[in-house]
């Protein structure tokens, strides 16, 4: 039988719970207070005869009282509890962590699996598990679950952020999700299970695992430089792909907490400031049992449930190995379909809106988004070789009132990401070589990674030799090709690019970079090097570059070294898969005489105007925040070069880019500065300038900035 936790704690909880003291379960029990007193103390246990009469006095079964995996059900019942508004009449009209990230399946499975990596327990070596579950619900299917989270007591609170979302984005949104739901008769669940990895582990309101995700914003305890994330945002994915707002969770527990570990259960409500029968709530709220210890007993907390309520909640695990599920209720997919046509006549109507365009919430096309998302990103963590078993395992299913739709689909990094996959396996294999010759084949090379030391002293710490590896691009799945995945410690793909500068005739090819402890976790300076990129790395973690993190505890030019990195991969990429030159004998002398080779004819200079190009770029942070660059400008050969006006902006996430005055801006070779405008010397196949940004002009502090310089003709409009 399941035994939970010692029966003092268990026993002085209920009682807390029920409101009454241990005088009164003595009295009703018809013994003394000493002894209802030894037993919360841990001095002694009821007899088993005793345990049928507390089962009584506390109104629940003689097995909850035997294995105490649950509270009781007299007393507090689970109910929501809504942050009151603020006393000053502040208001948060939604969680601004949410707004880093669109409501993206695709962008909610990098975020929630890269959690689950961080998170894997470690002790055995084995790979951690996540499952994705779409899940469709209708009719009675629809209103058990509605029930189940006591949606009569939710209903009024979206009615009054329906009232408000003609003036306010996040109750747009909602408003949305709840119209969907009724007029269409149908909610989208969207669960993500994690097995082998640590659990919400911690107090409800201490420092801990459970306190940062389901209590606090911005807050990360991840630890360890290989860890994924780091700025505590990821998690706001979760609310933000649901439509309602609504996220509930089920964790089994690494570390008991309360003397248990299996179903501690709560719901978290991301709504904005509302006013319900006349009371002013400030945003979130919380499904759980309220806190005896708290102010009338108002604040919800996690509670240890039974099998059958996460049955009805859809929380369900499989079995006890720890982990966390969290459920997302009203799961959509809207970012997938900005951009794309709304003319889908000829879809099937089940897949589509009213208007035609497609639905952001059918889940046959969510699932193909899932299982792409995380074999494009995750591919690394899923591969194994040479004794090496991966990090991580991930399937993705969908089901319509608990029957699947689409069969569950265990995501193979070998089909996703064929070459990159055979590469990494030939590396934890042992068989790489050091040059291309046969096709299948996967060449290895290090590159290094100088590292700055911190504090913004002036040297170098030391030299961090990453790992390249290269080999053929062979399958209609390596798109696009001739990219350089980079990745670290926990393997996830962080960034991607192509190698510029290729030589004509350059078979297609795909490589990947490990860096920091993805080389070698005992390599020389590999967690200096995991240190220095996850600081490098935005909200985003699909890039490294200048953060306000990298400078404030590097300095504002160490993005350099990050730069000379990417220049000795490519150049090494481009050497590596360069075609071996012909030498003068190989042909034979017949073949040489049967050929006429004729000399092409000197290419004529162009007439017309001809238009210079940015092809070199360097830029600095100053000493008072303004941007510092200088760039580098190719000139085709023409008889007349068209005059450029240079143009700074600032690349935000979406929306046009702010623009940026110049404060200065000075030639220095090959081209001239008057009024704003380059223009270039007659004859001239190089320029280049200086400039520096005028502060006043900045919207937001440099070092939160990436810039972007554009050469635009005329007057640069």
């Amino acid at each position: 039988m399941e035994t939970g936790e010692e029966f003092g704690p268990w026993l002085a909880r209920q009682l807390k719970i029920a409101g009454r003291t241990q005088a009164e379960l003595a009295e009703e029990l018809g013994l003394t207070r000493a002894a209802v007193s030894a037993w919360i103390t841990g001095r002694s246990t009821p007899r088993p005869a005793v345990m049928a009469d507390i089962a009584r006095a506390l109104g629940t079964d003689l097995g909850t009282v035997h294995t105490r995996t649950t509270d009781t059900g007299t007393g507090l019942p689970v109910r929501w509890y809504h942050r009151p508004g603020y006393p000053d009449g502040g208001r948060d009209l939604g969680n601004a962590a949410a707004f880093a990230f669109d409501a993206d399946v695709q962008v909610l499975a990098r975020e929630t699996c890269q959690n689950s990596l961080d998170e894997r327990l470690t002790g055995e070596g084995r790979p951690v598990r996540v499952r994705y579950t779409l899940h469709e619900l209708t009719g009675e299917h629809l209103d058990a679950f509605r029930e189940a989270i006591l949606w009569n007591d939710l209903f009024p609170h979206y009615s009054a952020v329906s009232e408000i979302a003609g003036h306010q984005k996040v109750g747009r949104v909602v408003d949305a999700g709840v119209r969907d739901m009724y007029e269409k008769g149908r909610l989208l669940l969207l669960r993500v299970d994690d097995y082998n990895a640590s659990g919400l582990i911690g107090d409800d309101y201490a420092d801990g695992k459970f306190a940062a995700v389901v209590r606090r914003q911005l807050e990360s305890l991840k630890s360890g430089p290989g860890a994924g994330g780091s700025y505590g945002l990821g998690k706001a994915t979760l609310w933000a792909t649901s439509a309602l707002g609504l996220v509930l969770i089920n964790s089994t527990l690494s570390q008991a907490h309360e003397g248990r570990t299996e179903r501690r259960v709560i719901g978290r409500l991301e709504l904005p400031w509302r006013e319900v029968a006349g009371i002013p709530y400030a945003g979130p709220a919380w499904l759980g049992r309220p806190d005896p210890d708290s102010p009338g007993a108002r604040v919800a907390r996690s509670w240890w449930a039974d099998e059958e309520t996460v049955d009805r909640l859809h929380l369900t695990r499989e079995h006890d190995e720890p982990g966390t599920s969290f459920l997302i209720v009203g799961a959509q997919d809207v970012a997938s379909l900005e951009g794309k046509a709304s003319d889908h006549a000829d879809a099937d109507e089940e897949n589509t809106d009213e208007e035609g365009g497609e639905d952001p919430r059918d889940i046959s096309r969510m699932h193909g988004r899932l299982v792409e998302a995380l074999g494009r990103d995750f591919w690394a963590a899923m591969t194994g070789g040479g004794g090496r078993l991966p990090l991580l395992e991930v399937s993705v299913r969908a089901m319509r009132n608990n029957e699947v739709v689409v069969a569950e689909t265990q995501v193979d990094p070998s089909v996703e990401q064929p070459s990159r996959t055979r590469a990494l396996r030939a590396h934890y294999e042992g068989t790489t070589v050091d040059r291309l010759t046969e096709a299948g084949q996967v060449a290895a090379r290090r590159v290094p990674l100088k590292l700055p030391l911190s504090g913004g002293a002036r040297g170098t710490l030391g030299t961090h030799q990453a790992l390249l590896l290269v080999t053929d691009a062979d399958s209609d799945r390596d798109v696009p090709k001739n990219q350089v995945h980079s990745l670290r410690g926990n393997r996830m793909t962080v960034k991607k690019a192509e190698v510029p500068k290729l030589p004509l005739g350059t078979n297609p090819f795909q490589a990947v970079v490990l860096v920091g402890e993805a080389a070698g976790e005992s390599d020389p300076f590999a967690k200096d090097a995991e240190e220095f990129l996850r600081a490098a790395e935005p909200p985003e973690h699909d890039r490294w570059g200048q953060t306000e993190e990298l400078a404030l505890r590097w300095s504002p030019s160490a993005y350099r070294r990050i730069n000379r990195l990417t220049h000795e991969v490519n150049s090494a990429v481009r050497e590596l898969v360069a075609r071996p030159r012909r030498t003068g004998g190989e042909g034979g002398e017949a073949l040489r005489k049967a050929l006429t080779v004729r000399k092409r004819p000197k290419a004529k200079t162009p007439t017309g105007p001809v238009v210079p190009v940015l092809d070199g770029l360097d830029a600095t942070i100053g000493d008072d925040g303004e941007w510092r660059i200088t760039a580098e400008i190719g000139i085709p050969r023409g008889d007349e070069i068209t005059p450029m006006v240079p143009v700074a902006q600032l690349d935000v996430r979406s929306g046009g880019r702010p623009k940026l005055d110049w404060a200065e801006l000075v030639a220095v070779e090959g081209c001239e500065v008057a009024d704003g405008i380059l223009r270039f010397t007659p004859g001239a196949r190089r320029a280049r300038f200086r400039g520096a940004t005028d502060v006043t002009s900045h919207p937001v502090r440099t070092a939160l900035t990436r810039l972007v310089v554009e050469l635009r003709a005329g007057k640069g409009e």
